[in-house]
């Protein structure tokens, strides 16, 4: 079994709604992204979420384009995103899931990358805009070096695709509440629910929820039909603003703690 496979057997058994945390790797910079991965971990994350630092990321919203730009700034790239999560690998609990665009694994080489990952520790990759109709190639790479391929879902995918994905997919699967690109939102879309009930007919894999989601009220919501909670824009909207301060790994840890106590006894019966 694979850490992701284990993180969501624990949280089955524990009957708890897992959070899921996104940063993109070298923001605010290189040395304090490492610390902000160490802080989430110690607050209790249960997967931890890296984004590669991209030119041109078509599915962020504004406020994980500009961490890009920041990281990119600050010397983010793959390479430097893959040394980062080597290095701190050793003292993270959680499993890390890579958040990439198909360019960076491109100009690397897939199979170059899949050696790469796998001797860095990262335990799942999901790639915003490879097509599940066109991601056996590197499937097939990924899982010949020990790495969970996770495919993201969205409430215009069909039900042909979501089976698609369900066949491909390792880990578990990552459901988009709405449609447009990422950022925190006050309430969930009101087809957030019926996505995860059109996943949950087809697989058995868990189903992570994202996209909007900012609150503990949030986390506790999404737990009475998925298995764990993707925190992004918010949680970065959060380094943000605290890049300048001494306290920013702090402020991190905080409010994932904060985020942390909706989590306890959400899961309904047979949803993990």
């Amino acid at each position: 079994m694979s850490r992701l496979d284990d993180t969501f057997a624990a949280l089955r058994a524990r009957r708890r709604t897992g959070l899921i945390t996104y940063v993109t790797a070298g923001d605010p910079d290189l040395d304090r992204s490492a610390s902000v991965l160490q802080a989430l971990d110690r607050a209790g994350a249960d997967v931890l979420e890296v984004g590669v630092p991209f030119s041109d990321p078509v599915a962020d919203g504004p406020v994980i384009e500009r961490a890009a730009e920041r990281a990119r700034a600050a010397g983010g790239t793959l390479t430097s995103t893959l040394d980062l999560i080597e290095r701190i690998r050793p003292g993270i609990r959680a499993p890390i899931v890579l958040f990439t665009y198909v360019n960076p694994l491109v100009a690397m080489g897939e199979r170059a990358f899949a050696r790469r990952a796998a001797a860095a520790g990262v335990d799942g990759v999901l790639v915003l805009d490879q097509p599940v109709e066109e991601a056996d190639a590197l499937r097939a790479t990924l899982t010949t070096a020990a790495i969970d391929m996770i495919f993201l879902l969205s409430p215009t995918t069909t039900d042909e695709r979501i089976g698609r994905a369900a066949a491909l997919g390792r880990g578990f699967l990552y459901a988009i509440s709405r449609l447009g690109v990422t950022g925190a939102r006050e309430t969930l879309p009101e087809g957030a629910r019926e996505l995860v009930a059109r996943i949950r007919v087809r697989t058995t894999l868990p189903v992570a929820l994202g996209f909007g989601l900012s609150r503990p009220e949030h986390i506790q919501q999404v737990g009475a039909w998925a298995d764990a909670a993707v925190v992004g824009s918010a949680l970065v909207s959060v380094i943000a603003e605290a890049a300048d301060s001494p306290d920013l790994v702090e402020r991190v840890e905080q409010y994932v703690r904060w985020l942390k106590g909706a989590g306890s006894g959400t899961a309904t019966t047979g949803q993990l």
